[in-house]
């Protein structure tokens, strides 16, 4: 369904050691700028990309905006978040662990990364 992801960064060599530490943490090679001075990662068959707002102005987070890396269990969850805050994240919501609702149980980790990002890092509970 999706092609891509991308946030705003007002820093992009801090996004970089966030984004570096965190996809580490979930198998993923540290990010790359392209000719356009974006950040890519490639992962998974999926995209990733942070980027300085192109209209010039301050980037901001998204209000009621969260992005969700799939984890291949609760341990990957687990160093996700570690390697996040210790890369500059803070951690928001609960601690990680099992949340169970209409979606089954799942396994949640949040961060919000150093320009204000809400990300999560799920994996879906056996049944």
């Amino acid at each position: 369904m999706f092609s891509h992801m991308m946030v705003g960064s007002n820093d992009m060599d801090r996004s970089k050691r966030f984004y570096d530490a965190t996809f580490a943490a979930l198998g993923g090679k540290p990010g790359r700028f392209d000719d356009r001075g974006r950040l890519v990662y490639l992962h998974g068959g999926s995209v990733f990309l942070v980027t300085k707002p192109i209209d010039g102005e301050a980037a901001t987070s998204g209000n009621g905006s969260t992005i969700g890396f799939a984890v291949t269990g609760p341990e990957q969850a687990d160093a996700w978040h570690k390697a996040g805050t210790e890369a500059g994240g803070t951690a928001i919501e609960d601690t990680p662990g099992v949340r169970t609702g209409g979606m089954g149980s799942l396994y949640l980790a949040y961060l919000r990364d150093p320009d204000g990002n809400k990300l999560c890092a799920l994996h879906r509970m056996p049944g």
